[in-house]
């Protein structure tokens, strides 16, 4: 569920809680649209962090520290140079809205006190972190927006900042119990759960449907079917809920539907509570909650958009070798009947002395066939009786060198569309910067895209280290690179290797030191190759494992690509909790 208005307030009361009378430390901006500031307080050292991500947008504190770009960004420049040193006086959230103002005490340059306000606006797409002065006036934003962008409002620098407009809702803390009733009796056919939401800012669908779910009634109900009971019992668990965020009374919860995070909330979902494929997990801190919830979803997002070029051009260079082979096929299928030229040549050269300049059909008797049986060939008049026999000859020798040829780029070909396929895999077990600067060197190696010149700090990226149950240790290649490294120069002869049967997936070694693995640690090994492959949404994967001493690269094979023997068949079905359970750190 997006972050509501319950959970904002939650997020604001955390916020004033911990950092009210805090320092601005540190800023940085390791993404586009994202801010972290380092703020001391109370003795602590604390990092917000801010986001105006279009598909996540939020704010809470983290513990996650994510590579800075060697220059910081003008926007964040901004922010230091105005909010660098400063104190953090206010935490606002103005009509209970998606909105939170951090109001931030600073002196200028000249040594006066200022008072600048960090604003975050959460709303989906139109998300963004701006920094207003003292009049009103904007000095940055994250995104500036303007009139081609937006006919609503201007959110550019000397601007003066508006809110975004409001949708005529009141919010939940102004609740009144005769104006609640009497919008509940101008609602008519609007459903129960429509009704908070169009009416109350802040309230999610999420949180309407539990407010009806407590007051035993269908969220889907019209309102003009309530009777006075109904009513009342509505009233009276808005008005609860109401009163609880008042006193910042919050249990933070994720809902885990079967085994994956489903929905979250900073008030009890109890609709949920009955349901056999639900799950939740109760949190005393909101931002641990949401670092939890979105790390994942967060993280793959932002790889996913830094590999779509990638992505695309693997995948145009995919369908390229498709095209090629079926173009192959099709050539294949036109030359299959070459023989006949190579006979036709035959029984001409074997009957020339029956031949003449000018005939145009001959028809030779098939002494090749125990039938004797009658074959009709076309001849060129211009032609001399030998030239004839010369010319089937000619085409017979061009359709087998063509085949030749043929049977050599069909092999090239495929090998080529099968490293693509393995590439594509790689894209989407990608963590980083680092996993997707190596799959870019390694296309810019072989001829894909254009060499870049090399940063002067190359990121260097390693494979993910697992531990298995019984404390085997476990690595998994991410990319060709890591694959090769992982397989021809880290592993052991006495190693064991896995890989998935015939599609495309990493490398995994178990680590043996020569004992004979544990049949947990190989399970194990087994379900992490089968999830990081293409099979990894299925059931009963084959993974195949040998000794490394099995594994070899044929001389000129792509990166990553080995064959192997001497191996056995593992059936696994990959289950993310099973391999969450195992996670460790990459080494």
């Amino acid at each position: 569920m997006p972050l509501d208005g319950i959970v904002i307030s939650n997020i604001a009361h955390d916020i004033r809680r911990a950092a009210l009378g805090g320092r601005i430390d540190k800023i940085y901006q390791p993404e586009k649209d994202e801010i972290v500031a380092n703020i001391r307080s109370l003795g602590s050292n604390l990092k917000l962090m801010l986001t105006a991500n279009s598909s996540h947008p939020r704010i809470h504190f983290t513990n996650t520290s994510k590579p800075n770009p060697l220059t910081a960004p003008l926007f964040c420049m901004v922010l230091r140079k105005h909010l660098g040193g400063g104190k953090i006086v206010s935490v606002e959230q103005p009509d209970f809205e998606r909105i939170i103002e951090i109001g931030i005490s600073a002196q200028n340059e000249m040594g006066d006190d200022t008072h600048k306000r960090l604003i975050i606006e959460i709303m989906g797409k139109h998300s963004n972190i701006i920094l207003v002065d003292e009049r009103g006036i904007i000095l940055d934003s994250a995104r500036h927006i303007n009139r081609e962008t937006s006919s609503v409002r201007e959110v550019l620098p000397g601007l003066p900042y508006v809110r975004p407009p409001s949708q005529g809702k009141t919010s939940p803390l102004l609740f009144d119990e005769t104006d609640f009733l009497g919008r509940l009796s101008r609602a008519k056919a609007q459903a129960a759960s429509d009704f908070l939401v169009k009416s109350y800012s802040g309230i999610s669908p999420v949180a309407a449907n539990e407010v009806c779910h407590r007051a035993g009634i269908d969220p889907n109900a019209a309102c003009h079917s309530l009777d006075e009971a109904m009513s009342h019992s509505f009233l009276d668990t808005f008005a609860q809920l109401v009163a609880a965020i008042d006193s910042n009374a919050y249990t933070p919860e994720i809902v885990f539907k079967s085994g994956k995070p489903g929905d979250f909330s900073s008030i009890r979902l109890t609709m949920f509570d009955d349901l056999d494929s639900y799950e939740k997990t109760p949190y005393d801190d909101i931002s641990a909650m949401l670092e939890y919830f979105y790390t994942e979803k967060d993280a793959r997002l932002r790889v996913d958009q830094k590999t779509a070029d990638l992505r695309k051009l693997v995948t145009n260079n995919i369908e390229r070798c498709s095209k090629k082979h079926d173009t192959h096929i099709r050539t294949m299928r036109e030359i299959s009947g070459r023989e006949k030229y190579k006979l036709m040549g035959e029984l001409l050269t074997a009957n020339i002395y029956q031949l003449e300049k000018g005939m145009t059909t001959f028809a030779a008797q098939n002494y090749y066939d125990e039938s004797l049986t009658i074959i009709e060939i076309e001849l060129d008049p211009n032609l001399e009786p030998a030239e004839n026999a010369q010319k089937h000859f000619k085409r017979y020798n061009k359709e087998k060198r063509t085949h030749a040829a043929l049977q050599e780029q069909m092999t090239a070909n495929d090998q080529e569309r099968e490293y693509l396929q393995a590439l594509l895999q790689t894209l989407s077990t990608c963590r980083d910067e680092a996993d997707i600067e190596q799959v870019r060197e390694e296309l810019s190696e072989n001829g894909y895209v254009k060499k870049r010149r090399k940063s002067a700090k190359p990121v260097r990226a390693r494979p993910l280290h697992y531990l298995s149950s019984d404390g085997m240790d476990i690595f998994v290649g991410k990319n060709n690179k890591q694959n090769d490294e992982l397989t021809l120069r880290t592993a052991d002869n006495r190693d064991i290797w896995l890989h998935v049967k015939d599609m495309p997936g990493s490398h995994v070694l178990i680590k043996t030191g020569g004992a004979a693995p544990s049949d947990t640690a190989l399970t194990e090994a087994a379900t992490l190759a089968a999830y990081y492959s293409k099979g990894k949404s299925s059931s009963n994967v084959p993974v195949d494992y040998t000794l490394r001493k099995h594994v070899r690269k044929p001389s000129g094979a792509k990166p990553g690509m080995v064959i192997y023997e001497n191996f056995k068949t593992l059936f696994v079905t990959p289950e993310e909790e099973a391999i969450k359970a195992l996670r460790t750190t990459s080494i």
